[in-house]
């Protein structure tokens, strides 16, 4: 097989950090407020727009509250675990890598008893309808390592006892969520909006507030982790004043990528883009016959962290660590045609491809890079695979 002769404009399809947004450049952080303090009026007021943005474009409730934390989406996941469970049981949910980690810290590191947990494989959910929700429910929204999202928020009841904490660093701003459902929800900048890392996003509803100021946890809690004092909230760290110090590089770069997404129709055009382009991998892989999604149930593909297997009887034939190595080897041709950066699954996922899908990314650079799979793939698999 030739290689094609189309290249994507933007070969950059890693899961995190992700695409840039179309046309950015290093000019559009010539305004950050480098070398000025984040706590001067001018700093401040460039915070609380990533805030206000944020909540116009998501559609927050007007009285969800929403921060900027330290250490990404990750950060923002342990400051909500380590200030609000404790006082009820937990159900912990995983179907991939995150998931898994959040239910360590849980077992392992807060050493709760109470703890439910459910798990599956790789490409599926679990059993949804066993979770009680007079629990404490803990989840990923879309399993950034898997490829698998939750379809909706119909198995989430308006009644519910417990709270539901959500990470959802690979849904926010791609996928509806259902705020009233959702009392915790995290991301981070790096992902669907193409911003630089190490900073958090967290959203608590008026019960986790509830539940901040009538619950102290037994365990130390980091400065870094504190959003109560004297057993009332800090409304500080929700009006821009946040714990630590952001890097205001970042926080520029945050307010550009909002102002795109505004600009390119907000939470329904954000959507639209990125389903367009699960689209784009969904028909390709429908008829091509080595290859199909993760996913087992088409009503949870995501339509962000786009995964992909080889399921040609070659390669099903290897032992795990031969069908690692073919698959590297064909990411590895992408990687150096320089059409497809950063592409290869997720370590402790099944071998295969992971493609970025998020609303950065534009349809015809996942339309050019599909005929180039095709041809690494050619370069790989056996004369007659």
């Amino acid at each position: 097989m030739n290689k094609p002769s189309v290249l994507p404009n933007n070969p950059c399809f890693s899961s995190g950090p992700c695409a840039k947004r179309p046309g950015w450049s290093l000019q559009a952080l010539s305004g950050a407020l480098v070398g000025r303090s984040h706590r001067s009026k001018p700093g401040k007021a460039r915070i609380e727009q990533v805030l206000d943005k944020s909540r116009s474009i998501l559609g927050l409730p007007a009285n969800y509250r929403i921060a900027i934390v330290a250490g990404s989406d990750t950060g923002a996941v342990e400051m909500a675990m380590w200030s609000l469970l404790g006082p009820r049981g937990i159900d912990a949910l995983a179907w991939e890598a995150f998931g898994d980690g959040w239910i360590t810290d849980i077992v392992k590191q807060l050493k709760i008893k109470d703890v439910r947990t459910f798990k599956a494989d790789y490409g599926h959910l679990p059993d949804l309808s066993q979770v009680d929700f007079n629990r404490d429910v803990i989840f990923t929204w879309n399993g950034t390592t898997s490829g698998v999202r939750v379809p909706n928020g119909d198995w989430i009841p308006d009644d519910r006892q417990g709270l539901t904490i959500c990470d959802a660093t690979s849904a926010a701003f791609a996928m509806e969520l259902p705020w009233s459902k959702l009392d915790v929800v995290t991301w981070s900048w790096q992902k669907v909006l193409g911003g630089e890392a190490a900073h958090g996003m967290l959203v608590l509803s008026p019960r986790a507030v509830a539940r901040l100021e009538s619950y102290s946890p037994a365990w130390p809690m980091p400065k870094l982790f504190r959003m109560t004092k004297g057993g009332k909230i800090q409304e500080g760290i929700f009006l821009g004043e946040t714990i630590n110090t952001p890097s205001m590089l970042c926080v520029e770069d945050a307010v550009d990528g909002l102002k795109w997404a505004e600009s390119v129709g907000g939470l329904p055009g954000l959507i639209a883009r990125s389903e367009a382009n699960l689209q784009a991998v969904r028909a390709w892989a429908a008829k091509t016959p080595w290859i199909e999604l993760l996913a087992a149930d088409a009503n949870t593909v995501s339509c962000t962290s786009v995964c992909l297997i080889y399921t040609a009887p070659w390669f099903r034939a290897l032992d795990a660590d031969g069908q690692t190595a073919a698959a590297k080897k064909i990411s590895s041709l992408l990687d150096a045609e320089k059409v497809a950066l950063d592409a290869g699954s997720y370590r402790d996922a099944p071998a295969g491809l992971r493609l970025w899908c998020g609303a950065t990314v534009e349809t015809s650079d996942v339309q050019a890079v599909l005929p180039w799979i095709e041809w690494a793939y050619a370069q790989v698999a056996p004369a007659n695979g």
